[in-house]
């Protein structure tokens, strides 16, 4: 074996352990942080449900998973089979499930699909591939279905948004399939399953719509005994949706979302358990359709005291008997008005188009009913009395008036704030606090003492000053978004994420908070619901340079190298400020004052060369995974002018050229790599990759030595 042959065979060697490491480091992050009857007829809705098995008796959370599929607009169905309402109830059940005073999911275990996502090809690859993939024998797993069911040739089917009624076989999703899937792939100790199933006979017109209801009923209820099974209604009944249940939902959503949010907790320990779900949805779902639907469960198939939601603020000292419900009626002089029942927001209420909230346990509740700019209209307390409807009319009259004084004092403090330097910021925080001091409810006031506070790393006081700015103003998303940019900055992502989707939810065109939602869930792993928030960044707010740099991240860490350096490049392009300093105001502008997550103004120059060294990182990162190594070496060298002392970096140069090597036998290339894999054992040598790199620098000094 002469010299050559030598080398290559060590190379080779070290080239086998880099393609089994680099596997392994391929998805590492680029970023350093890796009632009563309705007023009018509803519409009809079929819905089925089924649902968990068992559980332990202390309140303990095991780790969650859902699924929650929402459709109301299909693309093959005529205008007649359309539905109003089914996706915000999966919108609804989505924010119950991963609310920290309802079930508690992490938000990266939640997957949604809404309208044109939820297509068979889609259903199909959560329910056969992500949930048996990540789920195990100790977890709690709900499904969650809205949208149209309906039978054909015998065979009941749940509709996707790509049914085609001439080829029901491959576009829908059959209901005898989803039982094998609950019962045999997907794993855990409690299954549920919520199905919203609204059948129409314009969809099958061949079929009977009451034996095809039967049909869908025994169906879901028969999927698997094992389950806590919680169907809508009863064989042969409708089911219904309309404006009348919390601004529009259906109303067997309506009720297990306000049975999750607590009402359900019949005996006070903070719990809502299947059995407490099961008689509240039915108790309320029949008093408010005058028993035409009944919703159905399963007795004594499931655990009856399985944790479905926990809210240990609503823990009582003793056990109450279980309340006969009332029903709650907001009127508001004033539109676009936000609603709060016992410190939970409930909606927007609007002048002339009453908020109706049935199903709210006798006795008294704090109201309050905010606007942006008012004073607002309570907390004050209502009863709510059994069986009985008890209107509150909401009066938003005062127009919060800022002392002059005040004004004063913000306005200096916004002229500091805009330095961008220590002192400046130092300066305009004593001026907010004095402008606080005259008028303590002067919420802006404590939006930029929050800002300024978090620019100069004081993050307790910028997150007190946040949350104030909520507390006076709830409805103010400017500064949900401003805080949820201080939780990311301080690693707390799962509030941000709850946040952030309020944000999103109250304001659908804003930008700004989709970015942020994606930053969350990019940090939390949960790449392909960032994918999707950036993605509506990107089309809300298009020049917004960082929108495109995380739609990036997400699209490279899904292996779509190609798509990720489009979306790289573009951030490249929106982030170029060597024209001056004008582009630097502008990004900062568009960026860090609307609460992008930044730490620091006087640090921008910093935080916009570490991102910049991410962007052509991630280009390397996809040139390497597309294995074109010259692209990539260019691309990773370009990234260490910008973070010279980057781990992943230099770890990923140091592989290209030892595959470089490999295809040129050029020595030289060998001793770049080590070069570059001695940077990351001497950036921090506890590491992953700092032992990996040890283990190439050993076969290069070997094959270096052989060489001689």
């Amino acid at each position: 074996m002469n010299r050559i042959q030598r080398i290559l065979f060590l190379i080779s060697t070290a080239v086998t352990l880099s393609s089994v490491l680099a596997a392994q480091s391929s998805t590492a992050p680029a970023t350093s942080a890796p009632a009563q009857a309705p007023a009018q007829a509803p519409a009809s809705r079929d819905l089925k449900t089924i649902g968990p098995a068992s559980q332990a008796k202390p309140v303990v959370i095991p780790r969650s998973y859902a699924l929650v599929i929402g459709i109301s607009k299909y693309k093959n169905l005529p205008v007649s089979a359309q539905l109003e309402y089914p996706d915000r109830d999966a919108e609804a059940i989505y924010t119950t499930l991963i609310s920290s005073e309802g079930g508690q999911f992490p938000a990266e275990n939640v997957h949604k699909l809404i309208n044109d996502k939820a297509t068979v090809a889609n259903i199909r690859q959560e329910l056969e591939q992500w949930l048996p993939s990540v789920t195990h024998p100790d977890d709690r797993v709900v499904i969650y279905f809205a949208g149209h069911g309906f039978v054909s040739n015998g065979i009941g089917y749940l509709a996707a948004y790509d049914v085609d009624v001439h080829n029901i076989a491959t576009t829908a999703y059959p209901m005898d399939q989803l039982g094998k899937d609950i019962g045999g792939r997907i794993h855990g100790k409690w299954k549920v399953l919520m199905t919203d199933a609204c059948h129409s006979g314009a969809i099958t017109p061949q079929a009977d719509q009451q034996s095809d209801r039967g049909t869908i009923n025994s169906t879901l209820l028969d999927l698997q005994k094992s389950l806590f099974s919680l169907t809508a209604s009863r064989d042969r009944e409708q089911s219904f949706e309309s404006s009348n249940w919390g601004g529009g939902h259906g109303i067997f959503t309506y009720y297990v979302v306000k049975g999750l949010q607590g009402e359900a907790d019949t005996n006070g320990d903070g719990v809502v358990s299947a059995d407490e779900l099961a008689e509240y949805v039915h108790s309320n779902v029949r008093l408010a359709t005058q028993s035409r639907q009944n919703p159905t469960s399963e007795r004594g198939s499931f655990d009856p005291d399985m944790v479905l939601a926990y809210n240990p603020t609503h823990v009582t000292a003793a056990a109450l008997p279980p309340p006969q419900y009332g029903n709650l009626i907001i009127e508001a002089n004033m539109d676009n008005t936000e609603v709060f029942v016992d410190g939970v927001s409930q909606g927007i209420v609007s002048k002339g188009k009453p908020l109706r909230l049935p199903g709210i346990a006798p006795g008294a509740h704090t109201v309050k009913a905010v606007h942006m700019g008012y004073e607002p209209d309570g907390p004050r307390e209502e009863q709510v009395y059994p069986g009985q409807d008890t209107t509150v009319s909401i009066r938003i009259l005062i127009v919060r008036h800022t002392a002059k004084a005040a004004v004063d004092h913000f306005d200096k403090g916004i002229e500091l704030y805009q330095k961008g330097n220590q002192d400046s910021y130092k300066k305009a925080a004593e001026e907010f606090k004095a402008a606080l001091a005259i008028a303590p409810k002067y919420s802006q006031a404590s939006l930029y003492l929050g800002r300024v506070d978090n620019a100069l790393y004081e993050d307790q006081a910028a997150v007190a000053a946040f949350k104030q700015a909520i507390d006076d103003d709830p409805d103010y998303m400017e500064a949900r978004s401003s805080y949820a940019a201080a939780l990311l900055d301080q690693g707390d992502l799962d509030e941000a994420v709850r946040q952030l989707n309020v944000v999103t939810d109250r304001q659908p065109e804003n930008g700004m908070g989709w970015y942020l939602l994606s930053q969350a869930f990019a940090r939390k792993g949960d790449y392909k619901d960032g994918m999707t928030a950036a993605q509506q960044a990107v089309a809300k707010t298009p020049r917004n340079a960082e929108a495109h740099f995380w739609l990036a991240e997400c699209m490279r860490q899904l292996n779509m190298p190609a798509d990720a350096i489009r979306e790289y490049n573009q951030y490249i392009a929106l982030s170029n400020f060597d024209s001056g300093f004008g582009g630097k105001l502008n990004y900062y502008l568009a960026g860090y004052l609307f609460g992008a997550g930044s730490k620091t103004r006087a640090a921008q120059t910093d935080i916009w060369r570490e991102l910049r060294g991410q962007a052509y990182l991630g280009i390397c990162d996809s040139d390497w995974m597309l294995k074109t190594y010259d692209t990539a070496i260019a691309d990773c060298q370009h990234s260490l002018t910008f973070i010279p002392k980057d781990i992943f970096a230099n770890y990923r140069l140091g592989l290209v050229y030892t595959l470089e090597f490999n295809q040129h036998n050029s020595l030289s290339l060998l001793a770049a790599a080590k070069k570059h894999f001695e940077a990351v054992v001497a950036a921090n040598p506890d590491t992953d990759e700092a032992g990996r790199s040890q283990k190439y620098i050993q076969l290069i000094d070997h094959a270096l030595a052989q060489s001689n």
